[in-house]
């Protein structure tokens, strides 16, 4: 009887044993279910299914008791934007519960709030993707007296598509018996004489005076009183198919003031860039910010009809230089063009480089190579090309030298060397085509390739030096203009090469 009880014992102990951790259990749980309802359910349905005892029984009372009050603590977690309904609540399977819960014998991880490893981030992620842009406060305003000055907007095109109707005014123009405004004598006015001569237009101001005031008064006068308006200059064209007057005594740069050449007129004449045109202008309208041109009176100095029967550049049969350029000339006091007589020889159409290092006197031997050219053969076009040069050299180039200087100094951005540098070799391409011979005397092509590499887009493909892949076509496009054309005219591209400068990128572009 005694090992029976003994043996009974043993068997109510065992038996005891889980009941009892299987309640302890059930406690920690019911503890963490005032977090969350969810999980008070499924430890409510475990005491069901175990068998009943008097010491767990408490259990029950004590979940209900208090997973009432802190119901209203789960609304968060199950309004979370971000939270996934997908994602199952982990739990530990470890005896003593998880670690948050303080069990001694956790498992791996215990039940965790954010979502399963590999995904996080996850809900941070999508909380910012569904931020509306347009929640985000304004910007904020600019200062007074720093708004955004508007000056107009183009003339409407659809205004110049009846060309009878330009015709007719272009005529009306021409009859008139009054003096004319020319504009290429106007713009490269001071402040000063500007006013002067606005006054004596009948115009007037108010407020401070401003270049951009006085020709808009002036333009108001023109028309008012019905004067008619002539400008003289250089085509640039858009993409877009029209195009604006521009003037060599600003290096061809654009302003808001140059004459609007409609696409209508383009097409009708065949006119290119670079093309040299005399033409007929109105005032311009209320809401346009420059006049627009309604007739085209001549172009290179001949009938614009006859434009289009000129042989295209690239058309023209280019061949080795047959005429030799004479460098020596009375007008220099040193033998620096007697040397280059006699060991580089220059004929008309060659291409030719200087190479040296900064600061050796290239830029006094362009000068006077320019002025060489300029006494020995008076006839030929010069023309001294100046790319991201000091603004004094500039200044000494004018005033020692006959040629046109066209220049983009250090402090102007790269948009300005690429756009005085296109309209130069433009221009000469126009007049080799008459046949006449060009000469350009470039000062350098290595900051000209400077300024085309800084405007290249990122193809990602970086040659050494840090020189974009598609950069240097266009230098190369500018150098290989030049060339003697069989049966006349010819170009001519002297340009300086800069080295030792311990850049790899010039050593590239030379």
């Amino acid at each position: 009887m005694a090992d029976q009880e003994n043996a009974g014992g043993e068997d109510a102990a065992k038996e005891s044993t889980p009941k009892k951790k299987t309640v302890k259990r059930a406690r920690t749980r019911t503890a963490k279910s005032a977090a969350k309802p969810a999980k008070a359910t499924e430890v409510q349905t475990t005491f069901e299914s175990e068998p009943a005892a008097e010491k767990p029984a408490a259990a029950p009372k004590q979940k209900n008791e208090q997973s009432d009050a802190p119901e209203p603590r789960a609304a968060p977690a199950e309004s979370r934007p971000d939270a996934d309904d997908d994602i199952p609540a982990y739990e530990s399977d470890g005896d003593g519960g998880d670690y948050s819960s303080g069990g001694r014998e956790g498992g791996q991880g215990g039940n965790r709030n954010g979502p399963p490893r590999g995904k996080k981030g996850r809900g941070k992620k999508n909380k910012w993707k569904k931020r509306d842009p347009r929640d985000r406060p304004p910007p904020q305003p600019l200062p007074p007296g720093m708004e955004e000055v508007k000056l107009g907007e183009l003339p409407d095109a659809a205004l110049f598509e009846d060309i009878a109707a330009l015709d007719e005014e272009a005529a009306a123009s021409h009859k008139s018996s009054k003096d004319p405004i020319r504009l290429h004598e106007m713009y490269p006015l001071g402040i000063a004489e500007l006013g002067a001569q606005g006054e004596a237009l009948g115009a007037t101001i108010e407020g401070v005076p401003s270049r951009r005031a006085w020709l808009e008064a002036i333009y108001r006068v023109a028309a008012d009183k019905d004067l008619p308006i002539t400008d003289h200059g250089w085509l640039d064209m858009t993409d877009d198919g029209y195009g604006f007057v521009v003037h060599s005594h600003v290096a061809y740069r654009l302003y808001p003031e140059n004459s609007y050449v409609p696409a209508s007129l383009v097409k009708r004449y065949g006119l290119k860039r670079g093309h040299e045109v005399k033409v007929t202008v109105r005032a311009p309208k209320e809401g346009e910010r420059c006049p627009a041109v309604v007739g085209i009176d001549s172009v290179m100095d001949r009938e614009p009809e006859s434009i289009g029967a000129i042989k295209p550049f690239e058309e023209l049969e280019p061949y080795y230089p047959l005429q030799r350029i004479l460098m020596e000339a009375p007008v220099h006091k040193d033998i620096s063009m007697r040397a280059v007589d006699l060991l580089t020889p220059i004929g008309f159409g060659q291409r030719g480089l200087i190479v040296a290092p900064p600061r050796t006197g290239k830029t006094v031997l362009m000068q006077n190579m320019a002025n060489s050219v300029s006494h020995n053969f008076p006839d030929s076009k010069l023309i001294l090309l100046l790319i991201d040069e000091r603004p004094e050299e500039v200044t000494d180039f004018k005033r020692h030298t006959k040629g046109e200087v066209v220049s983009s100094t250090f402090d102007e951005a790269p948009t300005n060397h690429v756009h005085a540098a296109e309209m130069v070799i433009e221009k000469a391409r126009r007049l080799v085509e008459l046949g006449e011979h060009v000469v350009i005397l470039l000062d350098s092509i290595t900051r000209l390739a400077r300024a085309y590499n800084a405007l290249a887009g990122n193809s990602g493909k970086i040659m050494s030096g840090g020189i974009e892949a598609t950069a240097l076509q266009k230098p190369k496009r500018f150098f290989g203009s030049a060339r003697n054309i069989e049966g006349g005219g010819s170009l001519t591209i002297l340009g300086t090469a800069l080295i030792d400068t311990n850049s790899r990128m010039d050593e590239v572009i030379f």
